[in-house]
């Protein structure tokens, strides 16, 4: 042994080693939880106790031995089921010694029934498959119907659960047919026989929803309703199928494809029935809404019938009534029509006597435009007499001062043969230069020979 021993130190005469009865338990009790790591056990459970403290004490056994067991509350308070007498059960322990009595326990960690650990691998593998198909969608999920003229069920005659459904439906809904479709939920073959009722169900067309439903189990026990054959029925069915199958923490394949799942069977039949005495209640109230709506519709139209019968008259009176209207008719159509030949007269009266009043006298504006012209011509008549005698006077003073009578009075113009402009001063004249010679009687091109300027004051 090592020095941590027990053993190592002798404490008694002779070598011998003795130890107390404490110390010898916690020494086999470590040597277990050394040499046993943790361990999947299976067998049957017997003397199951749930302590106040939460604890779970109870034994596992088969059929040649058994193990006192323990697993404390904060383990226990994670396990998914409570196990039952008789139940067959796999823990999952370590070996450990109880020191103050010395007797071997198993120190439980998780707990599971017999064979879950297979199925409930192969149930996550179907759920993927059929969820990665689209089995599980929530867009083909139908709704269920609020009042079914029919409700058909799906379980065993047998089952406890289809009794707890029928007090159920009879209770809530008396008024709904019932329509069983047996099938067995346990054994052999039970999944095609439970899809076989469904597809039964849909072909007869008998009702408006379906539930498929049995009572809680085990794992083992609720396996057909894990199966592909039924969960592919129920998602082809078309009709709404509500599943309660076990207990509220029993998952099965049927649950996910159901178009609602139920936590139970009675859950179930509470979904899909309206109950009666609400539905008796409001039909009360509507029958009450629709009683005072009738009796308000009558009183308005009693009202309305005493309006009309006060306007009811004779055909006579009527016939006169109306011949009275039409004769202030007549009358009103002719003063209308009166009416506007009176005021146009008016108006044009009017109208006459202004013009009368501004029309203007033409005799005697005659008379004064005859005048005027009178007047306009004698002026126009001394006007040219005038202008003539100034021509004439003009015409005189022309005539002394023309260049032609000048010409004739023996003088002669001289223009430079070039330019055409007259010759002023001795400068101008060069020898040589060509002139032209203006004299009264015409004119003669002239070349200078010679020039001798001089100077004189006159002639």
């Amino acid at each position: 042994m090592n020095s941590e021993s027990p053993f190592s130190s002798p404490v008694g005469a002779g070598g011998d080693a003795v130890v107390p009865v404490s110390v010898l338990n916690r020494a086999i009790g470590t040597m277990l939880e050394r040499s046993f790591p943790l361990v999947w056990v299976s067998g049957e459970v017997s003397n199951f106790t749930r302590a106040a403290s939460g604890h779970w004490y109870f034994s596992i056994k088969d059929a040649q031995a058994q193990m006192r067991c323990v697993m404390f509350r904060g383990r226990a308070q994670y396990a998914e089921f409570v196990p039952r007498e008789g139940d067959r059960i796999e823990v999952r322990a370590l070996v450990t010694m109880y020191e103050p009595r010395g007797e071997l326990q198993l120190n439980v960690e998780a707990v599971r029934r017999t064979g879950q650990g297979r199925l409930y691998e192969a149930f996550l593998r179907l759920k993927a498959q059929l969820e990665a198909e689209g089995l599980f969608d929530a867009q083909r999920k139908r709704p269920v119907p609020a009042h079914p003229r029919a409700i058909g069920i799906v379980t065993s005659l047998q089952a406890a659960a289809l009794r707890d459904v029928l007090t159920t439906l009879a209770r809530r809904a008396p008024h709904i047919p019932v329509i069983v479709y047996p099938a067995p939920v346990q054994g052999a073959g039970v999944s095609a026989k439970l899809a076989a009722m469904v597809e039964t169900a849909n072909a007869r067309r008998e009702v408006d929803v379906l539930i498929v439903c049995r009572g809680g189990g085990s794992i083992e026990d609720l396996w057909a309703f894990n199966e592909e054959v039924l969960a592919r029925a129920i998602a082809a069915s078309s009709v709404p199928v509500v599943s309660g199958v076990g207990h509220e923490t029993d998952f099965t394949i049927a649950d996910f494809a159901a178009d609602v799942r139920a936590p139970t069977p009675t859950g179930a039949a509470e979904l899909v029935s309206p109950q009666r005495v609400l539905l008796l209640r409001d039909l009360d109230h509507r029958h009450a809404t629709l009683a005072r709506g009738f009796g308000r519709m009558m009183e308005r139209r009693a009202q309305q019938l005493d309006w009309l019968a006060r306007r009811l008259v004779s055909p006579a009176e009527r016939l006169a009534r109306q011949r009275t209207h039409l004769q202030q008719l007549i009358a009103r159509l002719a003063s209308a029509g009166a009416r506007p030949v009176r005021d146009a007269r008016a108006r044009f009266a009017l109208v006459q006597m202004r013009w009368q009043r501004w029309r203007p006298d033409l005799s005697m504006h005659r008379s004064k435009v005859s005048g005027l012209a009178d007047r306009l011509d004698r002026a126009l008549l001394r006007q040219h007499e005038r202008h003539l005698a100034r021509v004439e006077t003009l015409a005189a003073r022309l005539e002394v001062l023309s260049p032609q009578r000048t010409l004739e009075r023996g003088y002669a113009a001289l223009l430079d043969a070039q330019s055409g402009r007259a010759v002023r001063a001795p400068s101008a004249l060069k020898p040589g230069r060509r002139m032209t010679v203006h004299l009264a009687e015409g004119s003669a091109d002239i070349a200078l020979s010679d020039v001798q300027p001089r100077l004189t004051d006159g002639f």
